[in-house]
């Protein structure tokens, strides 16, 4: 039912291309500015640590992580987690996402709103991901309208996660691209590079809220709470 429905695939299609456009994006940048090298000669690591002790946030360990560009910070354990191309090598593209990464520790120090809404919402964000798609075309299926709004609610949890998301996300680079230049972390030239590789990954946040979105007004088309067609 689901992968027969042409009105599936008008919502599905444009959000995948997004996110798969924005990804190779991402991926170009970071490679690009990888073999760049600070002259300030700082990796990843050194970067994130000389932003976060000069902004007197004292109380964040930094680790190792596996993955490429699986970097975060977790703001329950208080860890900034960079992955090996970024915490160990001292590249434009290391400096400027490990930075990025230290700019949410400093959300966090400094109480920023939006980062505490998203962390709110990952336990109910998390359980809509997996669970709204079961619950909405079982409720297709079988023919309830409960169960069919249900769904809806829960993936529109993750609708309005992948929504907050944004401005943390901005304002994460925002704070790094100022920190870099006031820290003498990189150049002004260094700079500009070091935040094309950020805006290269705000893109892929702005690509995976358009899709949800997308998916959401296709939720409520399908199940004619916007004047669309059951059956």
């Amino acid at each position: 039912m689901l992968y027969m429905d042409p009105l599936y695939w008008a919502f599905l299609l444009p959000g995948m291309l997004l996110a798969m456009l924005a990804s190779l994006y991402v991926k170009s940048t970071f490679a690009r500015y990888s073999k760049v090298r600070a002259r300030s000669g700082m990796t990843g690591a050194q970067a994130a640590a000389a932003m976060l002790s000069r902004s007197g946030v004292n109380d964040v360990s930094i680790e190792r992580a596996r993955g490429f560009l699986s970097d975060h910070y977790d703001p329950r354990a208080k860890v900034l987690r960079l992955s090996a191309d970024v915490y160990d090598q001292a590249s434009l593209s290391a400096i400027g996402v490990a930075c990025h990464e230290a700019g949410h520790a400093l959300q966090d120090a400094q109480s920023y709103y939006w980062l505490g809404l998203r962390t709110t919402l990952v336990p109910v964000a998390s359980i809509g991901s997996n669970f709204s798609y079961i619950v909405f075309f079982l409720g297709l299926l079988v023919g309830s309208m409960a169960m069919i709004k249900v769904g809806i609610v829960l993936f529109s949890a993750a609708v309005l996660f992948s929504i907050v998301t944004l401005p943390v996300e901005w304002n994460a680079s925002a704070r790094a691209k100022q920190a870099m230049l006031t820290y003498g972390i990189v150049s002004p030239a260094e700079g500009e590079a070091a935040g094309s590789v950020l805006n290269a990954a705000f893109l892929t946040y702005v690509a995976s809220a358009i899709s949800a979105i997308l998916t959401l007004l296709y939720f409520l088309l399908r199940s004619g709470l916007l004047g669309g067609r059951r059956d």
